[in-house]
Formats: structure tokens, C-alpha cells, sequence
């Protein structure tokens, strides 16, 4: 069984990675706050400890309305896809935590892996293509974590392979949606960065690793 506390936290960094884009490009700071606030129980119990997993049900839900920047023409499109997909992934963070308690796994704190770092330390500096070339990571991200869960489903029991199979259709939105809000936003074919990044994501995936993660590469044999 794939170590569920690595998954447990790539659905959290899912959810805080679209958070930051709509903070940091779509919304004003009261709505910026807010978006904050609704993320702040997961936070706190992965984090710090605090509270309990069964209280997160309470706060899958987005309680207010998100207020566009003004003068950001992609800011309500960007709004709409992100927004969802945090549902989505506090959602799916819940029910790991949901069949966890099932399989009495205790949560444990984990480590990032590599693999998004990596992904990210060859975004551009300036904008709009600083945007472009997170969104296309995200894409990219959201498509391996798709093909990994239909790898993985066939080789564990069938309470987990269900599970698995359930994301696929989200996974595989999520993904898309990236791609099209990337392409919206650029003035050109980004047909070229999808593949630069492609080759990126090739080296991360196909070379050693010595940290087992949702996302890694391949496993260094002692």
C-alpha cells in the first residue's frame, strides 16, 4: 500500500498551490483572507497538530463569494477553475484521512518531495509568463498524480483501488483545466513551454530519488 500520509499531504499542497494563484492573481485581499481562513483548519491539523480530522468536514465549503481584482482580465475564469479544484482536493484530503482512520493509520508528518521544486525552479520571473509556466506545472502535476492512481489501483486491495479509481475523473479535469487557463492567459502557442516543461518533468520522474513520494522518481537501491 502507498504510504498514505505522502498522499495525504500532495491533496493539501494540491488545495495550497491554486490558493496561492487566486490570492497572488485573481482576488482582492478581503476575499484573499477569507480563502485563508478556509484553509487554515487543514493547515492547522497537518501542521500543528490541532483539532481533529473528523472536524474537517465542517470546512470543506468556501462560505463567501471571491471578489476579482479589479483589472485582472483572466481573474474570474482563474477564480472559477482554482476554486473548484480546492474543493476537490479538501474533499479528497478528508477522505484519505476517512480511510486512514479505517485502516488505523495514524497521520504523520511527512516531507516534500523534490519533485514540484523542481518543477517550479524553472518558472520565468516576470509576468504574465511567470503565470503561464506555474499554471503549466500544475498541469503537469495534476496529470502524473491521474496516470499514478490508475498505475496503482489494479496492486492494492479493493477499498484503495476504488478510492483511486474515483480521482481519476477530477485528476483528469484538474489537469485540463490548468492547460486551458495557461493558454487563455498567454498572447502565444504555449504548445513550446508544455514541452519544455515535459522534459523537466521527464528527467525528475526517470532519475534516482532517495525520498519515496507520490511524485517521485526512481527508488535508490541501497
Amino acid at each position: 500500500m502507498i504510504n498514505m500520509h505522502i498522499f495525504t499531504l500532495s491533496e493539501l499542497k494540491a488545495a495550497q498551490s491554486a490558493m496561492y494563484l487566486i490570492r497572488k492573481y485573481a482576488v482582492d485581499k478581503e476575499s484573499g483572507e477569507a480563502l485563508l481562513a478556509w484553509l487554515k483548519p487543514f493547515e492547522d491539523y497537518i501542521y500543528r497538530k490541532q483539532g481533529s480530522w473528523q472536524a474537517l468536514a465542517d470546512h470543506e465549503k468556501l462560505n463567501r463569494s471571491m471578489i476579482p481584482k479589479s483589472g485582472t482580465p483572466y481573474g474570474q475564469e482563474l477564480i472559477d477553475k482554482m476554486v473548484l479544484l480546492i474543493k476537490e482536493e479538501l474533499h479528497h484530503f478528508y477522505q484519505v484521512l476517512e480511510i486512514m482512520e479505517s485502516y488505523g493509520i495514524a497521520y504523520e508528518s511527512v516531507g516534500s518531495s523534490r519533485y514540484a521544486r523542481g518543477m517550479l525552479r524553472h518558472v520565468r520571473t516576470y509576468e504574465p509568463q511567470a503565470l503561464i509556466d506555474k499554471l503549466i506545472c500544475g498541469a503537469y502535476i495534476e496529470a502524473r498524480s491521474c496516470e499514478r492512481f490508475a498505475m496503482l489501483a489494479p496492486h492494492v486491495d479493493e477499498q484503495l483501488g476504488n478510492f483511486y479509481l474515483s480521482l481519476l475523473r477530477s485528476e483528469a479535469r484538474h489537469y485540463q483545466d490548468y492547460l486551458v487557463l495557461a493558454q487563455s492567459i498567454a498572447d502565444f502557442d504555449i504548445s513550446e513551454r508544455v514541452a519544455f516543461f515535459g522534459g523537466i518533468e521527464a528527467e525528475l520522474i526517470l532519475s534516482s530519488d532517495d525520498d519515496f513520494k507520490f511524485h517521485s522518481g526512481v527508488p535508490t537501491l541501497d
